[in-house]
């Protein structure tokens, strides 16, 4: 597993605050990959990918989620339209909140949906809480990632599921450039660290949980960066941050090397989805 030190709680938190602003600036309501199959624009492959995940872990209308790192409340919102689930969203940020609270009502799911601005590794739901404990990356920014698995297993119902999405840290861990590649991410993206696809499984398994589903999505989802880089130097959006906030500077210059990282193999992208075992 990649660690780096100095990522700080207050810092991540920070970032996501300020950070809001371009993300929905650059990339929409959805600030999370895309996932393509063809020609579909950036906005369908990001419900592509919610849409995905939540039927390789079978939402329906009966199942309360728990969403953490649910950012501006996008996939909250559409499992909540889409699905006719129970949402809550968990957020560090107060502002993304907010912003999810606001946009929850303008779609009509206020009902079904409610969000918090907490810690996700400190955040206290009673056991059984949950259907599913869903977390599209998010999870890059947890400093005890073991830990929470544990405590996410104890919240879920016999027979619940874990449906994730990851920056995982490449299958080839003794190679000195990707691991610079992997660090050079955590540091412009405020990550604490970086686990391989085998680590989290292992966190879900440790605890009795069955891995149903463990894909590899990265060549589906680099397309995500690119856009992305397109957009910054069409729109200028960097002189913007430069007068804001020196670190959304780093964070914008960053969308190279995590695009970088994709093509060597010192990250992937995927989702996992594991199931709790039932009562016999």
């Amino acid at each position: 597993m990649i660690s780096i030190d100095g990522v700080q709680k207050s810092s991540i938190r920070s970032h996501y605050q300020l950070g809001t602003l371009f993300y929905r600036l650059l990339w929409g309501p959805h600030i999370h990959h895309g996932l393509w199959s063809g020609d579909e624009s950036p906005y369908e492959a990001q419900c592509n990918l919610t849409d995905t995940l939540a039927d390789l872990a079978g939402i329906s209308a009966d199942d309360k989620v728990v969403d953490i790192g649910c950012g501006m409340g996008g996939s909250s919102i559409r499992l909540a339209k889409m699905r006719g689930c129970d949402v809550t969203g968990v957020t560090l940020s107060p502002l993304q909140r907010r912003w999810a609270a606001v946009s929850s009502k303008v779609h009509r799911v206020g009902k079904r949906t409610r969000f918090l601005a907490e810690d996700a590794e400190k955040v206290v739901f009673s056991d059984g809480s949950f259907d599913v404990m869903w977390s599209v990356e998010c999870t890059e920014h947890l400093f005890e990632k073991p830990d929470f698995f544990r405590k996410a297993y104890q919240w879920l119902r016999p027979g619940g599921r874990m449906a994730i999405c990851v920056w995982f840290e490449g299958e080839d861990t003794t190679r000195e450039d990707h691991r610079r590649q992997c660090e050079e991410v955590c540091e412009r993206f405020v990550c604490p660290s970086l686990a391989t696809r085998d680590d989290y499984a292992a966190w879900m398994t440790d605890h009795g949980m069955k891995i149903v589903h463990n894909v590899d999505w990265t060549e589906r989802v680099t397309r995500t960066w690119e856009i992305c880089k397109q957009r910054v130097d069409r729109s200028g959006v960097r002189h913007l941050a430069k007068i804001l906030d020196k670190e959304q500077v780093d964070f914008i210059d960053g969308f190279e090397a995590l695009l970088n990282a994709y093509r060597s193999g010192a990250m992937q992208y995927g989702a996992i989805v594991a199931e709790k075992p039932k009562l016999s």
